[in-house]
């Protein structure tokens, strides 16, 4: 029995043949080759393992979530390779590195992006209204097989039910955004509560889901406003590229501006607007043309790889 310097050990065939070994004791060839390759998969770990990366709370951007690393599984590799005996890159097996530090250790922030290592991007559609263009961004998101991050104001899901039972049938991902578009700023903490549960309360009667994710209204809040949706279960979530849709602006203008700035991580907000409607397929198509996977923000903000 040969024990590999990983702590696992290999069987050995009895009728192999041996030579000896400059200590003068007697070894078998195919403990040779075998240890050989062990080191050669070893060393291809070395040089190209990557590191995970903790979560952090940013300066300027506030709370990231950490990323997986990647290292070669050494027994599933060796396990794939020892019969014939030969280091084959194409035969390696990977593993994910979790980080040591996790988007749940930070400190109470919003977040405001993905993390920079991770090629996907978001989008955030926030309804208070806007019904009439809602079909037509279901249709286009369904036929590209593309999910996204809904933030309901509670009143709309409260008026319009049924349209909301669409889009979370559809497969999309359900946040708060409030009961009626407040400007939390200016709310006290109770009130804040009042507005955020409320929201929660009517998503789960009407959906059968209580949301993780809370979107403020405009963009509005302070840190009471973070803590209160921390209590309810929810970490608060801004953009990292606003389409600004709102102001009505050219389709191509407003496509051609958000495509320009989106990256790694990149969280986009939008509405159920005529230049999010006219635009999603061509923001969908450009965004994955520059390399990029569309994801919910529960997507974006796990650790996991994009390989």
């Amino acid at each position: 029995m040969l024990v590999l310097t990983s702590g696992f050990s290999i069987p050995l065939n009895k009728s192999i043949s041996t030579e000896s070994n400059n200590r003068g004791v007697t070894t078998t060839s195919s403990e040779v080759n075998k240890d050989d390759l062990y080191k050669k998969i070893e060393a291809y770990n070395e040089e190209f393992k990557i590191e995970p990366i903790d979560a952090k709370v940013d300066r300027v951007w506030k709370a990231i979530p950490g990323y997986n690393g990647l290292h070669v599984n050494m027994k599933a590799s060796y396990k794939k390779m020892k019969i014939s005996g030969k280091f084959d890159k194409n035969k390696i097996i990977y593993k994910e590195i979790p980080p040591n530090v996790h988007l749940e250790d930070l400190a109470l922030e919003p977040i405001y992006r993905g993390n920079p290592q991770k090629p996907m991007v978001a989008f955030l559609i926030n309804v208070a209204w806007g019904n009439e263009y809602i079909l037509g961004i279901l249709k286009v998101l369904n036929n590209h097989q593309t999910k996204a991050t809904f933030f309901f104001d509670g009143s709309w899901v409260k008026k319009n039910p049924d349209l909301a039972k669409m889009i979370k049938d559809a497969g999309h991902e359900i946040g708060n955004h409030a009961y009626s578009h407040p400007n939390l700023q200016k709310r006290s903490e109770a009130e804040t509560m009042e507005e955020l549960k409320k929201t929660n309360d009517v998503i789960r009667g009407t959906l059968g889901i209580t949301p993780k994710w809370f979107a403020p209204p405009s963009g509005s809040f302070n840190q009471v406003t973070i803590q209160v949706a921390n209590r309810l279960d929810m970490k608060t979530i801004l953009w990292t590229v606003d389409t600004v849709d709102w102001r009505k602006p050219a389709t191509s203008e407003m496509v051609r501006r958000v495509i320009s700035k989106v990256e790694n991580g990149s969280m986009v907000l939008m509405h159920p607007t005529k230049p999010t409607a006219e635009g999603m397929e061509t923001m969908i198509m450009d965004i994955k043309a520059k390399g990029y996977k569309l994801g919910t923000v529960s997507d974006l903000m796990s650790e996991k790889r994009i390989n």
